[in-house]
């Protein structure tokens, strides 16, 4: 989130005193109402926002808010704690709730104070336990807006009730999964039936037959409709024949089902692997160890099970035309 500048701080005081609401104030500055009532509790003077005292207000936070943020510095015992912990492979977050559990009564730690403290010069050693291994907090990137490319989209939010909550089945989900080389251009197309978690997937050549890809996986089967991301090969999205819904822009969490399954394939094609090296016979046993594998949510059945067992009356082997 970036901060107000004083040029804004000066256009908010004007505002105000003229009797724009948060919500119009927002609008005029585009910063949401959310941001403008947090700058105004947090730089407000006796109840008074004066810009020039608010800036300079916010000026000292930020000049102090790093010593401000190293709060287990201060205390050793916290520090101790983190060094026998982190090792272990905790999270920052697992470790602050479990030291809350076991010392409730004692000074207690956020996640995001053992972050400051990792990224301090005291727990740069200790960051090679993270997850990820970051040294230093990654920056954000203002988000540019783009000139649209795939026409003819429906948004996500006006996708129907009923594929929201899984009520039927046929709704799938798409991705792409790998960043195509110029020297290794293959990729891996991903579909995800909602209901059943049912998993297809297959290579292609390169990217921009990733719609190909999609048809070939989806011949045969009764499809009512497919979620995509704003990513530039769904531009043929129409080919499909279906109903398809996308994403909002830099939203690829509201397609959470083929997100998830992604993730799990990770564990057998690691990020940056070159799918060259994977046969489609290994990939297809990949996929068919995910699809056979139980699951809570479908009361430990296996996604084939539903699959097969639900929505499809006949195998996908006989060639037939498959019953709902």
């Amino acid at each position: 989130m970036a901060h107000f500048n004083r040029t804004e701080r000066l256009e908010l005081s004007i505002l105000l005193k003229k009797g724009y609401s948060l919500r119009d104030v927002g609008a005029a500055l585009a910063r949401s109402p959310s941001s403008v009532s947090r700058e105004l509790k947090r730089n407000s003077v006796n109840g008074d926002y004066n810009p020039i005292k608010a800036h300079h207000k916010a000026y000292v936070r930020r000049k102090y808010s790093k010593y401000q943020g190293m709060k287990v510095r201060d205390h050793p015992e916290l520090e101790r704690y983190l060094k026998h912990r982190l090792p272990l492979g905790w999270s920052p977050e697992r470790t602050a709730g479990r030291w809350k559990r076991e010392n409730k009564d004692a000074v207690q730690m956020s996640p995001q104070a053992i972050y400051r403290w990792l990224y301090s010069p005291y727990g740069q050693y200790y960051c090679m336990y993270l997850k990820y291994k970051r040294h230093r907090r990654r920056k954000r990137r203002r988000i540019k807006q783009k000139r649209e490319i795939i026409k003819n989209r429906v948004f996500i939010d006006q996708r129907p009730l009923v594929i929201n909550q899984r009520l039927r089945y046929g709704d799938f989900e798409a991705d792409t999964m790998g960043r195509p080389k110029r020297a290794s251009p293959q990729t891996l197309v991903v579909l995800r039936e909602r209901k059943s978690r049912y998993l297809l997937a297959r290579k292609v050549r390169r990217l921009k037959y990733s719609m190909d890809g999609f048809k070939e996986l989806l011949y045969g089967i009764p499809v009512r409709s497919v979620t995509f991301d704003n990513g530039v090969e769904n531009v043929r999205h129409r080919e499909l024949g279906v109903s398809t819904y996308s994403c909002h822009p830099y939203s690829s969490w509201e397609k959470g089902q083929v997100e998830n399954v992604i993730e799990a394939i990770r564990e057998y094609i690691p990020k940056g692997s070159d799918l060259a090296h994977y046969s489609n016979s290994l990939i297809s046993a990949i996929v068919n160890r995910i699809n056979d594998t139980p699951m809570k949510c479908l009361d430990y059945q296996t996604p084939r099970e539903v699959f097969y067992g639900r929505f499809l009356k006949r195998s996908l082997s006989t060639g037939v035309a498959f019953d709902m």
